[in-house]
């Protein structure tokens, strides 16, 4: 919110410059962003009266002059100006002047003759902005001496720029400042006049009627004006617009404007002829309907969206935007001012649908208080009266739906004081409550505040509390140690198991990646992800950044893929990267939130292949201490290699998937080597997972090991092999080590070689010979009954 300092001094008295101003108000609260002064790099230029030019002795392009700047004695100073005159009033820049483009302006001599300064123009005053400057800056005749240059050209009128709160919306206009600014300072602000007089006898209820349909409307206020005179507003009032940001346009039009950055309520100006049917129907708009906004841009509406119709027809957005067609124009005689409070959520979620954010819009959607139509429409007609714009008609037309109410609260003095670690003495509360318009009574040690009903913030005696604390000043608060029974904090179990994969990733050789989770549609084509594929059904975003950021993720393997192929393109011969991200997945019912899945990608290229994978997302399935767990092959997933990919799978539950990525999908990355990756659910993971660590002593009595080597085909999977040893070892097999596979010449085609290192051990007894043959022979009995294996 931009406030003109200028504009601020018409309704507080205020004796300080705008920067101590807004150091004082951030001390109060509100807080300042910026205070930005036009004239700050003006020093020590005044107007000045040319009394004397003569002709320079030794130079004929120099002139000399004596200038009158308010004092005794004349100032002479040479310049090679032509377009002044004997009596003409000028900008002089002093000796130890400065000028905003940097120049330093000293006295000196020119051919001989003392210079005690320079006649300056507007380009030199950092004014001249597009306009071509053609010698000095003449300023009017009346013009006063020896004044400070920036004080006459009105250059000194600063700009305080604030940061205003959602719970603020009082605060959004020029009045709402002017309290904190005369609660700060312990003084007093003006009202601007409200009164107008009413000199047509045509009431407004003959030429208009209002139908309110929607509740989303709480209130709605019309008034006519007759006789109406569109001209350019007076220069004060196009002075206070342009220094808050408006560019005004005529004075109807600039009236509305100057309201709302005055009082803080929005208000629309329609031309009565384009209320054709003589009626306004406050109501939704339908599905698919088109409205062309005052910017010109034609918009696709919804019915959600609170409209203003005449009749059928649209002429606005309910606070938002007016439309083209109802603008005040030239020759517009009879004007209705609307004034109305909607719903702030409704317009929220609408103007940022439309990507459609007004000055308007902003008020509206931090709730602004339904009584305040009432004096914005007076002071609408107070303006319309005083700049003798049009006649305000009889009566008024005022729907109210939703009607709000001072609260009052009753807060204890003490309390407060123990909850602010301060003395305040409870009249000096009452003061600074009512210096904002906190209506306070003092009963013994309470304090009665009624909060009217443009402090909607005012719930609960913390918030009075907080009125007092900032009024009296924070930095006046003592510092105090906090005081509790106990501190107490940590990480959550999800928290901590984060942790757990983050460490056993980074010490199995991956670095952490982080990527968006809006990917652009094409991603789903660069994957190679089927057309029928559920992971297509993805959440598009309103108002993206862009095409490439226009939806949210349903997998996470373009994103990796994007990351192995942008550590390619930078020739990095190596990668190894994980991320923990989410996916979101649509609901089937549309009225509730997207599902939101945790998950682990891994992606690794260079010197690797998929035993690699496989032995990092075992080491997570370790450190989690999960058990049963196997991996089928899957050679259907577009994305990945059909004959070096396996689903992961614990017990019956998928948890995901893990192999070489498709040469086509690296094509579209620009990747050209292998690339490896596994997605899986981080949830799922954490949900069967076991934390709890069993430990064993060491073992006392001696284990037995054995190795075979069997002949098996070659479609049988080693996981397969180890299944059969495992179920058919008992309770003494203690493990199962593969050390071989064997492809060759002494083995036949369609056969491979697997060798097995299989420990025994009884933790009760030594094993004899018997014992182990017994259990050894029924594992090779197994896997050649099951499994077509030979004992090699």
């Amino acid at each position: 919110m931009k406030v003109p300092y200028k504009w601020l001094k018409d309704y507080v008295e205020i004796n300080i410059s705008a920067k101590e101003l807004g150091d004082k108000l951030t001390l109060s609260g509100s807080k300042v962003e910026e205070v930005i002064t036009k004239g700050d790099d003006i020093i020590n230029v005044v107007t000045g009266k040319i009394e004397k030019i003569e002709p320079h002795p030794d130079a004929d392009k120099l002139v000399v002059c004596q200038l009158n700047v308010g004092e005794e004695e004349l100032v002479q100073i040479v310049t090679g100006a032509n377009n002044m005159k004997e009596g003409d009033i000028v900008p002089v820049a002093l000796h130890g002047a400065s000028l905003p483009n940097g120049m330093k302006i000293k006295k000196g001599k020119l051919r001989g003759i003392v210079s005690n300064g320079m006649m300056c123009s507007e380009e030199e005053l950092g004014i001249a902005e597009n306009i071509e400057v053609h010698g000095l800056m003449i300023l009017p005749k009346e013009t006063p001496l020896g004044k400070d240059i920036k004080m006459v050209l009105g250059l000194d009128n600063a700009i305080i720029d604030f940061e205003i709160t959602s719970n603020r919306p009082d605060c959004l206009s020029v009045v709402g400042m002017a309290r904190e600014t005369a609660a700060t300072l312990g003084t007093v602000y003006n009202m601007p006049s409200t009164s107008f007089e009413v000199k047509s006898s045509e009431s407004i209820n003959n030429i208009l009627k209002v139908d309110v349909r929607d509740n989303l409307c709480k209130r709605y206020m019309a008034r006519g004006l007759k006789n109406v005179k569109i001209e350019p507003s007076p220069s004060w009032m196009q002075e206070r617009l342009m220094d808050a940001g408006v560019r005004p346009i005529n004075n109807i039009v600039d009236i509305t404007n100057f309201v709302m950055l005055e009082l803080g309520q929005p208000m629309h100006a329609f031309d009565k002829r384009e209320i054709k049917t003589g009626s306004i129907v406050v109501e939704r708009a339908k599905n698919d309907e088109k409205f062309t906004t005052l910017d010109e841009v034609e918009r696709n509406l919804d019915n959600e969206i609170l409209c203003i119709k005449d009749g059928e027809e649209i002429i606005a957005l309910a606070g938002i935007m007016g439309g083209l067609d109802s603008e005040i124009k030239e020759d517009t005689k009879e004007v209705i001012f609307e004034c109305a409070n909607f719903e702030g959520t409704n317009i929220r979620i609408n103007s940022k649908k439309l990507a459609l954010r007004t000055e308007s819009s902003s008020r509206f959607e931090k709730d602004i208080d339904p009584n305040l139509v009432q004096m914005a429409m007076d002071r609408a007609c107070n303006l319309a009266v005083e700049l003798g714009a049009g006649e305000v008609m009889q009566d008024t037309i005022d729907i109210c739906l939703e009607k709000r109410e001072e609260k009052k609260l009753q807060v204890n003095s003490k309390w407060i004081n123990e909850f602010l670690g301060t003395e305040i003495e409870k009249e000096a509360m009452k003061q600074y409550l009512d210096s904002l318009d906190l209506t306070t009574e003092i009963e013994g040690e309470d304090l009665i505040v009624t909060s009217l009903t443009f402090r909607n913030d005012i719930e609960i005696r913390e918030d009075v509390a907080e009125e007092v604390a900032r009024i009296y000043g924070y930095d006046n608060i003592p510092t105090t140690i906090i005081k509790t029974n106990s501190l107490k904090g940590g990480k959550n179990i999800k928290q901590q198991m984060d942790d757990m994969i983050i460490n056993t990733l980074l010490s199995s050789g991956l670095n952490q990646a982080i990527s968006y989770s809006f990917v652009s549609p094409r991603t789903f084509d660069n994957i190679n992800l089927p057309q029928e594929s559920e992971l297509r059904t993805c959440l598009k975003i309103r108002n993206p950044l862009g095409e490439d950021f226009s939806v949210m993720r349903t997998t996470t393997i373009a994103s990796m893929m994007e990351a192995l192929g942008r550590n390619y393109s930078r020739s990095n011969e190596e990668a190894r990267l994980f991320e923990l991200g989410k996916v979101y997945i649509p609901n089937t019912d549309p009225n509730k939130l997207p599902k939101e899945v945790n998950m682990v990608t891994l992606g690794i290229y260079g010197g690797v292949d998929y035993l690699d994978l496989k032995g990092v997302v075992e080491n997570i399935i370790d450190v989690l201490g999960i058990k049963s767990v196997s991996f089928k092959r899957q050679s259907e997933n577009a994305t990945f290699h059909p004959g070096k990919t396996a689903d992961l799978y614990i017990g019956k539950e998928y948890i995901g998937i893990l192999g070489e990525i498709h040469p086509d999908v690296c094509d579209n990355y620009g990747v050209d080597t292998s690339c490896f990756m596994a997605e899986l659910n981080l949830d799922k993971l954490y949900a069967l997972s076991n934390l709890e660590k069993n430990y064993r002593p060491l073992p006392k009595f001696p284990s037995v090991t054995r190795d075979i080597a069997i002949l098996i085909d070659d479609s049988i999977l080693v996981q397969d092999i180890e299944e059969v040893i495992v179920r058919q070892g008992g309770s003494i097999l203690e493990s199962v080590k593969l050390f071989d596979i064997y492809k060759g010449k002494q083995i036949p085609e369609g056969k491979k070689s697997v060798a097995y290192a299989i420990v025994y051990r009884d933790n009760n007894k030594t094993l004899t010979d018997n014992e182990v043959n017994k259990v050894h022979e029924k594992i090779l009995r197994s896997l050649e009954y099951k499994l077509g294996a030979q004992l090699r």
